[in-house]
């Protein structure tokens, strides 16, 4: 029985437990009030939300997991105990199932009906130590999942289960997430390597090199006739400036921008790819380093990463379909400069041309101006500062022995003065709790200088993304201590190393 179904984009399992005893007439009240609960759960999920019915023994249990780990539209399980539900019953289902699972901790009732409660509500309403058997084997056999706490009615509990939900998006993405890198890292750059074979164990994604020319002959096969209605798009869409305009002298760069666009698009939906790569040192046959398409790319939801990396790609794939209908916008990035102005220090994020509209202030400028490195054409690009607000900045290293997260809390502020010599895409942030104190934690997790920067997504759906694929997160926030964190790394390195052994 589907109770919601929201943007089409997965669903949601909800499953409820009890045992036979208590009889049809109670089971029946059982399965109505889960249907009401599951019913005012779904309504804020971005995901559909579909309700099973009440499970009274080992078998269906075992099922209804198997069933859920096979069904690719499943992106996770909701489990409430509104009974005593003995957690032996459940132990052959929940070490089946490999998708993410959230424990609801809720009854039916907000208040207790003092003056005519009885042993009958009693019996029907034992969530408050049905949960505590069904928490119990969950640590039992050390199951991953994430407990949610409170009435359904609470905007803080149905927020925190829509945080996991967009979370079990993001993993599910990853499961089946095709990435394609044209051409390899930049040279003698060591944090945009990585272990693909450990990546695609880890998260599911595939990590798959093409040749540049690969992608120049997609590119040389445009037809003509779809680059003109393009170009209008971007009149229609840009402040497009005069020179690059079609009675302007660098319309024709304008027009190969397009003609990139259309050939990288060709060449990932051909491929099925979600996210992707370039190189600035590996052009191969193209006449301009991407810059305007793989904007526009990226304001489509696809992941990308410069200089070969993949990691960051991937990571950017997955927080734009966890932010899926949120304001905010998420795009790659980089720490490029500060401004160390004691007590007013912020950090410049920006790249060479690659940083994503979403997170524009404004209406993007469509410009055109020579870049120092790549030895191609002066390359079209997006202009724009990105819009102030709470974000957050967080990046992805391999280890050698796992891979870590790292999220730095941040507030994006407009820049103190205008950036009339900065023709490129750029963010400005106060980082939490300071720029020396994130700098000196950042730099201490060895996290890397590609990032994904976004004000779509909090630190709670990052974490819970995080416990999902198996992820050291390390936050860097408000309450952040340099000598706490430095200790939070070790005691996190010896975790790892032993939970690996195990």
């Amino acid at each position: 029985m589907i109770v919601s179904a929201n943007n089409n984009i997965g669903e949601v399992w909800f499953v409820t437990g009890s045992q036979s005893m208590y009889g049809e007439d109670t089971l029946r009240q059982v399965a109505e009030q889960s249907r009401q609960i599951a019913g005012a759960l779904g309504a804020d999920l971005p995901v559909g939300l579909l309700w099973k019915p009440v499970l009274t023994g080992a078998d269906a249990i075992r099922r209804i997991m198997i069933e859920a780990d096979a069904d690719d539209a499943c992106v996770g399980v909701v489990a409430w105990m509104h009974t005593f539900s003995p957690a032996k019953m459940w132990i052959a289902g929940l070490d089946a199932l490999r998708k993410p699972l959230l424990h609801l901790h809720t009854q039916a009732n907000v208040e207790l009906p003092w003056d005519t409660i009885d042993m009958d509500f009693m019996n029907l309403n034992q969530a408050a130590h049905g949960d505590r058997e069904f928490g119990y084997i969950q640590t039992r056999l050390s199951i991953a999942r994430k407990t949610v706490a409170g009435h359904v009615s609470e905007p803080s509990v149905r927020g925190r289960v829509e945080a996991w939900s967009r979370a079990a998006i993001a993993a599910a993405e990853l499961r089946t997430l095709r990435l394609a890198r044209f051409g390899d890292n930049m040279r003698d750059v060591a944090v945009t390597e990585g272990d693909k074979v450990e990546a695609q164990r880890r998260f599911g994604v595939s990590v798959n090199t093409f040749g540049v020319n690969d992608l120049v002959a997609a590119v040389d096969a445009v037809d003509e006739d779809r680059i003109t209605p393009l170009t209008k798009e971007y009149d229609d869409t840009y402040r497009v400036v005069d020179s690059l305009r079609d009675t302007g002298d660098r319309h024709d760069s304008l027009r190969y921008a397009a003609r990139i666009e259309l050939g990288l698009r060709d060449f990932l939906t051909a491929g099925r790819f979600g996210a992707f790569t370039t190189n600035f040192e590996d052009l191969g046959g193209l006449r301009q380093l991407p810059g305007l398409a793989v904007q526009r790319l990226m304001a489509d939801g696809y992941g990308f990463g410069g200089e070969g990396d993949w990691k960051t790609s991937m990571l950017l794939r997955a927080v734009k379909k966890a932010a899926a209908g949120l304001d905010g916008g998420t795009s790659f990035m980089e720490d490029y400069t500060y401004h160390l102005h004691h007590g007013a220090e912020l950090v410049l994020g920006a790249h060479m041309l690659e940083v994503c509209p979403t997170i524009a202030a404004g209406t993007p400028s469509c410009e055109i101006h020579p870049l120092s490195i790549g030895g191609r054409e002066d390359p079209v690009r997006l202009v724009f500062d990105a819009r102030p607000g709470p974000a957050v900045v967080v990046g992805l290293a391999d280890l050698g022995d796992r891979f870590r997260l790292v999220a730095n809390v941040v507030d994006a502020v407009a820049p103190p003065r205008p950036l009339p010599k900065l023709p490129v895409a750029r963010a400005v942030w106060r980082p939490r709790p300071d720029l020396p104190v994130s700098a000196q934690a950042w730099l201490t997790a060895g996290a890397p200088h590609h990032t994904v920067f976004t004000a779509a997504v909090d630190l709670e759906i990052l974490t819970d993304l995080a416990d999902m694929t198996g992820v050291e997160l390390l936050a860097i926030d408000a309450d952040t201590d340099p000598r706490e964190f430095a200790k939070e790394i070790r005691w996190n390195q010896a975790y790892h190393r032993l939970a690996a052994g195990l």
